[in-house]
């Protein structure tokens, strides 16, 4: 039975909130001010919309057919100023529970081009088909979709390639995820989800990737293919891509990250590059300083050393595979340091961090992709003794409550 509701405001995961009689409830899709109808969901906080009685005068055509059905984006509803207020304002709420005082200054969106990583999905359905698309809201379903328009155009094809994949693959698959990556040079594919592939089916997927033109296709992170080693550019690198490796999502929010540690780091001549992945900062910040970069991944760390070794005009960049969860860089380490950019995954840098407060380090960039674990980090620095100076949302999920952040901390003498 649908029940009727006043929606308050616009909660974090980007669902309307509205309170009854000391109880919250849920619902996506709906704005504040506007009056629904919303129905219980089983074993769900959130409910379903049913009815939109009385609109918001900030309510938009959604751009995508898809959008409410698609459980990709949460928010394409909203005109576009409130939107952006909207996340922003997360930020802020989120840094003063934690008793963190900081200009917060206005989001920069790096949406840019599109997203440039995209994850399908490929279900056997009840009546025996094999769907390929997104999830469907708070369900394991699979939406047949043929086209994404928050995508970057360089994975055109994505779709089509992706249905004639979990083609082949159906005698074998159990449900298939299928990753792909626009690289300079052509689609990135790893697969997950299928069984052992038999020598027929390994000759399909040859010809098929010369069709789509995927550069390397893997199952698992494992080999199967590769008509050419996919690379992405990053300043004046050129990256061989690790499978599976972690890019930022789009080309404008990685170039946007590294424009602002760049410039935060100012004069430094000695700066360290943690959590670094493939080099999105430690390949631009080399063109003005030395820089020693560290990552657990030493397949990332091989491809960034590959790099360094092909690329003209960089300082000297060390790079080295250590895993600084368990084994934090020590204020010892940094003694000589002129500042350090950290970028971790969402989970953040905990142990880090602490090292860090400790350390003499005069500048230090937290960059982040979460909100909460960014807050508990920077109120490990502030407690050390760092000064917060100011914080940057950057927007780079465009229709969706995640945010990434950057925030400058320093030392004072």
């Amino acid at each position: 039975m649908a029940e009727r509701l006043v929606i308050d405001h616009v909660g974090q995961r980007g669902d309307g909130v509205a309170r009854v009689n000391g109880a919250t409830r849920y619902v996506p899709y709906t704005l504040p001010g506007e009056t629904v109808d919303a129905a219980a969901l089983a074993a769900s906080d959130r409910m379903q919309l049913v009815a939109i009685r009385t609109p918001s005068q900030q309510r938009i055509h959604p751009l995508c057919a898809h959008f409410g059905v698609c459980g990709g984006c949460a928010i394409q509803h909203w005109q576009p100023d409130a939107y952006r207020a909207w996340k922003r304002q997360l930020v802020i709420d989120t840094l003063a529970r934690a008793g963190i005082d900081v200009e917060v200054t206005d989001m920069i969106d790096a949406h840019g081009a599109g997203r440039r990583r995209v994850t399908l999905h490929a279900r056997r359905a009840p009546n025996g088909s094999f769907p390929v698309g997104f999830a469907a809201p708070n369900s394991h379903a699979v939406i047949a979709i043929d086209a994404c328009p928050i995508l970057d155009p360089a994975l055109e094809g994505a779709f089509e390639a992706a249905r004639a994949l979990a083609a082949l693959l159906k005698p074998v698959a159990k449900p298939l995820d299928i990753q792909m990556t626009a690289a300079d040079n052509g689609l990135d594919v790893d697969v997950r989800g299928s069984g052992p592939l038999p020598p027929k089916i390994v000759a399909a997927l040859s010809r098929l990737a010369e069709q789509y033109k995927l550069a390397r296709l893997t199952r698992h992170g494992e080999l199967v293919l590769m008509r050419a080693p996919p690379v992405v550019t990053m300043g004046v690198a050129t990256v061989s891509l690790p499978p599976g490796s972690f890019l930022q999502a789009t080309v404008a929010g990685e170039e946007t990250l590294a424009t602002l540690a760049a410039a935060h780091c100012g004069k430094a001549k000695r700066i360290v590059d943690l959590f670094c992945g493939v080099g999105p900062f430690a390949l631009r910040l080399a063109a003005k300083a030395r820089v020693a970069a560290f990552d657990s991944d030493a397949g990332a760390i091989a491809s960034l050393q590959k790099a360094v070794a092909s690329a003209h005009g960089l300082k000297p960049i060390t790079a080295e595979a250590r895993d600084l969860f368990r084994r934090p860089l020590v204020p010892q380490e940094l003694r000589d340091v002129d500042a350090v950019v950290f970028d971790p995954p969402r989970q953040g840098a905990e142990a880090q961090s602490k090292q860090l407060a400790a350390s003499k380090v005069p500048v230090i960039i937290a960059v982040s992709c979460n909100v909460t674990t960014f807050a508990r980090d920077a109120r490990i620095l502030i407690d050390g003794g760092y000064k917060i100076e100011t914080v940057t949302p950057v927007d780079q999920f465009r229709h969706t409550p995640h945010v990434e952040l950057v925030g400058k901390f320093v030392r004072p003498r």
